[in-house]
């Protein structure tokens, strides 16, 4: 728990039960238990919505399986003419074997195929993708990926010379 909570916790809450527990122990009325047993439950449940809130908003871990897969790009972040172009245009592939393949094309064919290999570190909890590319390669790929986490999937951001910020996401090209 944070600052706030163990403050509560130590200033408040505790000698508020222990005032409550002396008056119930003298006095035996029931309106004190039962204050303190509500009390007591508020901040169970508290607790307890607390730490599933936390469990399914929290950014997701990624680990290197996580980044197999193909990815398209994403047209939601800057929708329009530029981003159904550059979705008709690029993708890629990144397989179990650790290689990846990036795709030029045009009207659904693949005029050049960029490849290379991928591997990961992990400077924090969550493994960043570091590609490796054979040269001449793609402007896209110039530069690695930026990692974006949400709490149930990611995106990756290239930087390109020509188009600024590329974003891809994790999905099959339709």
């Amino acid at each position: 728990m944070g600052f706030g909570f163990n403050f509560f916790f130590i200033f408040i809450l505790v000698p508020l039960t222990i005032i409550l527990l002396l008056v119930w122990m003298l006095t035996r009325k029931k309106i004190v238990g039962k204050t303190l047993g509500y009390i007591w439950l508020g901040v169970f449940a508290l607790t307890v919505f607390t730490g599933i809130t936390q469990a399914m908003t929290a950014k997701k871990i990624l680990t290197k399986s996580d980044f197999y897969g193909e990815y398209v790009i994403d047209k939601t972040h800057f929708p329009g003419k530029q981003a159904s172009w550059q979705y008709n245009s690029f993708r890629f592939n990144i397989d179990e074997n650790d290689s990846i393949r990036f795709y030029e094309m045009r009207n659904g064919e693949i005029l050049n195929t960029f490849k290379g290999t991928i591997t990961t570190t992990k400077p924090y909890r969550s493994e960043r993708l570091i590609i490796n590319m054979a040269q001449p390669t793609q402007h896209i790929l110039t530069s690695g990926p930026t990692i974006y986490r949400e709490a149930w999937k990611f995106y990756l951001v290239f930087y390109s010379p020509k188009f600024g910020n590329v974003f891809f996401t994790k999905a099959k090209w339709e």
